[in-house]
């Protein structure tokens, strides 16, 4: 479950920063970002947690650098907060591998995704104000808040499930 929340972070991570900058016409430099995505989450998968934090960075001083160049605020918010979430679960990852695997430890990994979830769904709130703000709230952001919400409400009727 956890690698799972760690690969659609990266993956909403990545592709929130890259439509943002391609919305600006940086078309050739969302392709690096892109890039920069697929190296991160094959690293993410291979169990190197090394890249995660050198990953945070660049992700927020794009995101950083999108902002100061005036780009949609959303899709720079949301690279950011998902970045952290990618960030954040590789630790959780990494902390998790000596445990061994148990109906408490699956317990101790839902409530974690879960109070990370809710701070990523507050951040989005934020950056969703920032983009009515500044007239900025367009189709493709209602698109995607509306997938993130049905990823998080498949994901929790999944738990529920069990």
């Amino acid at each position: 479950m956890a690698l799972i929340a760690l690969a659609s972070s990266v993956i909403i991570s990545v592709g929130s920063i890259a439509w943002g900058y391609s919305e600006a016409g940086f078309i050739i430099f969302s392709r690096w970002v892109i890039l920069f995505g697929i190296v991160w989450l094959v690293t993410a998968w291979r169990g190197w947690g090394w890249l995660a934090s050198p990953a945070l960075a660049f992700a927020v001083m794009l995101a950083g650098a999108g902002l100061w160049f005036g780009l949609t605020p959303g899709w720079m918010f949301a690279g950011g907060i998902f970045s952290l979430f990618a960030w954040d679960m590789t630790d959780f990852r990494r902390r998790m591998i000596g445990v061994a695997s148990d109906e408490h430890t699956r317990a101790v990994e839902r409530r974690h995704i879960a109070r990370i979830s809710l701070l990523s769904l507050a951040g989005l709130f934020v950056a969703s104000l920032a983009m009515i703000v500044r007239l900025k709230f367009t189709f493709e952001w209602g698109v995607f808040l509306v997938v993130v919400i049905l990823l998080g409400l498949s994901q929790l009727a999944g738990w529920l499930k069990k």
